[in-house]
């Protein structure tokens, strides 16, 4: 399999970052790609929630979710959207940050609604506290494709490794990790823990990334890390975008997985245990 990880400078303009995605992924399957990983919150970075009420719709009207499969259907590519913002119905008014995989006849195969929440102080300048805008979901999510099982999930998420040995142990190939990770712990945390969790389950990982800093027309500007990354079940580094943005291709060989997992059987060597107390 041909993937494209789609590296992005999202702003807080869904209608602008839809003409880029749509293009990148044009670009990717005239490229021979035949599937599209796009980062977190492909549609809309922004930490202004009054905006984001005002920009960001519900799945059922998201125009840049529409556009994505109508074009899937066209060109008979699979999409990954490594998550979007999504207004739900919740009496709080919390959105969802929902990823979803596409089909090469735009049909959604797949949703996965983050588990994980982001609330830290990185730096006395650098806070985050996502639930406060975003509900987190309860849901792990595979999916079979072509291409392999995926496996779902967000950015923070990659922190918990239970919930990518449950992917594994459910079946996944591939792990997604779309992501808007911070310059800070992106520099000190990423690759290790990219690899990490692509050496516990013999997985693939494939982590499209916001890069740079986000322009914005509401509340505060925002950077990201980028450092788009695509890692071998053995732990091997295949890819890293850097910091511009664009498209990167990696060839993916599945057999990889079963080589990885015959070497180290270790989804095998489960154990129960008491303790600690």
């Amino acid at each position: 399999m041909r993937a494209a990880v789609v590296q992005i400078t999202s702003s807080d303009q869904p209608s602008e970052n839809l003409t880029l995605v749509e293009g990148m992924i044009r670009d990717a399957a005239a490229n021979g790609a035949t599937c599209v990983f796009t980062p977190e919150v492909t549609n809309c970075v922004s930490m202004s929630r009054r905006h984001q009420m005002d920009v960001l719709h519900s799945e059922d009207s998201d125009p840049m979710l529409a556009r994505v499969r109508q074009v899937c259907a066209e060109l008979g590519i699979w999409v990954n959207l490594g998550s979007l913002g999504i207004k739900t119905t919740d009496e709080d008014g919390r959105f969802a940050n929902r990823s979803f995989v596409i089909d090469g006849t735009g049909q959604i195969v797949a949703r996965y609604d983050k588990i994980h929440m982001f609330d830290v102080d990185v730096t006395p300048e650098e806070t985050f506290r996502e639930s406060d805008g975003y509900r987190p979901g309860g849901q792990a999510v595979t999916v079979s494709s072509p291409r392999g099982v995926l496996g779902l999930s967000i950015c923070y998420d990659v922190r918990f490794a239970y919930l990518y040995r449950a992917l594994a142990k459910a079946g996944a190939q591939i792990l997604t990790v779309p992501a808007a990770f911070s310059p800070v712990t992106g520099a000190a945390h990423w690759e290790v823990l990219l690899r990490a969790r692509a050496i516990e389950t013999g997985c693939f990982v494939i982590a499209a990334a916001q890069t740079g800093r986000h322009a914005v027309v509401s509340g505060k500007s925002r950077q990201t890390f980028g450092h788009s990354m695509v890692i071998a079940p053995w732990g091997e580094v295949l890819v890293d975008a850097g910091t511009d943005v664009g498209i990167t291709y990696v060839d993916i060989d599945p057999s990889m997985v079963d080589k990885a997992r015959r070497q180290v059987p270790a989804l095998g060597h489960d154990r129960e245990f008491d303790g600690p107390e």
